[in-house]
């Protein structure tokens, strides 16, 4: 066990016996439309209050099948790790069971691609204002500018009761067809950085550790990517104080796109989308189901590498007093 952790008694996970693979429209899926499907699975159905009031559908971008023959509709259960048809040749054949995402074409012989300071980004969306709903991270090789693995867990609150949960998430996710999933599948917020800390210390490349406990306790070549600072200043540690945990090392710095977009191109956008529109990537996938988002943002961090920004970290927490938090970026969003 990790030395910041606080004592806790383990609680053990009862899990129902596990339904029918369920089926998500991923971003970087080929969609299969389905009555039974709702239709915000095809669409961005609503756009953050940061960015506009409108509440217009914004429309994916669909791959076109001939180009894209080996896109599949995700398996949420899988990434989940709790897949039961991994033996289904059928299912297989069916529904994508792979973290690996290839964003676009190569990018072999581009002249603005900057030398950067990290091998990896962590590219991080968390969903839930009250408590952390959902942990999707994507881990996003610089040299292939690709999303070569991810970690995705439903995350279940640990101060409300079951009323208030199931209100909860059929509120936050019952419009994506997702609140059957999430309770299928989400543990608490202690055992989800468990095993997100089993993950970080997997071996990439065959060498490369993400994550090593000694020392500092900070990334290996690595540093987390975000839309903002909300996720890692403010949700982040606020979820660690809730489920009786010390702030793992790991968080205690982080690159925030918004900033590094607004220095790089001298424009300034708010969120996500608006910086899609910006940049001309059309949104897939349902905006705030996390997971989706995440790939949107690894997206736009393509381009920006592509286009020859340089990524660094734009905030940081005081050793000492990890409540403050220091921003290293003159120019950046409020």
């Amino acid at each position: 066990m990790a030395t910041w952790r606080s004592p806790f008694l383990r609680r053990t996970l009862l899990l129902s016996p596990p339904p029918p693979p369920f089926l998500q429209f991923s971003p970087f899926s080929t969609p299969i439309l389905h009555s039974q499907f709702k239709r915000s699975f095809v669409q961005c159905s609503s756009l953050s209050m940061e960015e506009s009031t409108s509440s217009t559908p914004i429309q994916p971008e669909i791959p076109e099948t001939g180009r894209n023959s080996r896109w599949k509709p995700m398996c949420l259960y899988y990434t989940q790790g709790k897949c039961t048809k991994m033996d289904d040749a059928l299912h297989l054949e069916k529904f994508c069971h792979s973290c690996s995402v290839e964003l676009g074409e190569s990018v072999s012989g581009l002249k603005n691609l900057q030398k950067q300071e990290f091998d990896y980004f962590l590219v991080l969306d968390l969903e839930g204002k009250v408590e952390i709903l959902e942990f999707p991270v994507l881990l996003f090789d610089v040299k292939t500018m690709d999303v070569v693995d991810a970690f995705h867990r439903f995350v279940r609150p640990t101060k409300m009761s079951e009323k208030r949960i199931n209100e909860y998430i059929e509120g936050k996710y019952g419009s994506f067809g997702v609140d059957r999933v999430w309770h299928d599948t989400a543990i608490n917020f202690e055992e989800v950085i468990e095993q997100f800390e089993i993950w970080l210390r997997k071996e990439c490349d065959g060498h490369i550790k993400l994550w090593r406990e000694g020392g500092d306790g900070r990334l290996n070549g690595a540093a987390f990517v975000t839309c903002g600072n909300w996720d890692l200043k403010t949700k982040v540690p606020q979820q660690c104080e809730v489920s009786g945990i010390k702030l793992p090392p790991y968080f205690m710095e982080w690159i925030n796109l918004k900033d590094i977009f607004l220095n790089f191109y001298n424009r300034r956008a708010p969120g996500m989308l608006s910086m899609m529109r910006e940049l001309g990537i059309p949104p897939l996938g349902s905006h705030h189901l996390g997971i989706d988002d995440s790939k949107n943002i690894a997206r736009v961090l393509r381009h920006l590498l592509t286009d020859g920004a340089l990524l660094q970290i734009t905030a940081r927490r005081a050793q000492a007093s990890p409540d403050r938090v220091r921003f290293l970026l003159q120019n950046r969003i409020k």
